[in-house]
């Protein structure tokens, strides 16, 4: 998205912003569900800091030494406010309880994906095999993916952010990402896609996503791996299924 102001001429993109605390724009279902979950909870959130912030000013206002001076438990205590403050608070987290619960099982749903990607961190890079194609080799399409260091980049390129070899999907489809790690535990986190799944020695974890929209989405390894952690960025773009195909007769 560009801004077109004659004062400001902003690019932003689906990749981390400096002093950000908001989130990225989403690019996948998922993601605009946990959005939605957030922005729930936060409701909830502001109408008890308001109740609970008015109880304690009722307190300490109308119940201080001066204004009472003589207290007595049965003038101050009664059982209908125990009874209030005890059953709100249960069916508070019962109407937070039912849309998690729904947001859980769908992120953890994997529905007939179109591809599947294997994905496995290493020491202190990402690897990609797309093993349901061959090579005229005869073997699955396979890269390294490394982080472009700070003396090759190019203009427009992001500091700790662009790989050499970004994983490239097709939008519109579902994609069943396999991921793994090498030799200590990673995890593969697209902010804008939704996704965050260890990357763990000796399993195999499933995610699942499906990319709305074209674009260049950037994430982390979210998982302290070592001394170079910070320097394993994830790169996804997302293409029109054309363009998917081209890369496909080149890879």
């Amino acid at each position: 998205m560009i801004t077109n102001f004659t004062f400001l001429n902003t690019i932003f993109n689906d990749a981390p912003q400096p002093w950000d605390i908001g989130f990225q724009d989403s690019a996948a279902p998922g993601f605009t569900g946990i959005i939605e979950l957030h922005n729930t909870l936060f409701f909830y959130l502001i109408v008890i800091c308001v109740g609970v912030f008015w109880i304690l000013g009722s307190v300490i206002f109308y119940f201080n030494f001066n204004k009472s001076p003589i207290v007595h438990k049965y003038l101050n205590h009664g059982t209908l406010i125990e009874l209030i403050w005890t059953i709100t608070p249960a069916l508070i987290l019962i109407a937070i309880a039912f849309p998690s619960f729904r947001l859980l099982y769908l992120l953890d749903e994997v529905i007939s994906p179109t591809m599947t990607i294997k994905v496995v961190g290493h020491q202190w890079y990402w690897s990609y095999e797309y093993s349901d194609y061959i090579t005229e080799k005869g073997e699955s399409i396979e890269f390294d993916s490394y982080m472009i260091p700070d003396s090759d980049l190019e203009l427009g390129q992001f500091r700790l952010l662009d790989v050499d070899n970004k994983m490239i999907i097709p939008v519109d489809c579902h994609i069943r990402l396999i991921i793994t790690g090498a030799d200590v535990i990673h995890s593969f986190a697209v902010p804008s896609l939704g996704l965050k799944m260890d990357a763990v020695p000796g399993r195999l974890n499933q995610s699942s996503f499906l990319a709305e929209r074209t674009g260049t989405y950037y994430g982390q390894c979210s998982e302290i791996c070592g001394v170079w952690h910070g320097f394993m960025p994830i790169v996804v773009e997302a293409v029109s299924v054309q363009d998917y195909l081209a890369w496909l007769d080149a890879a």
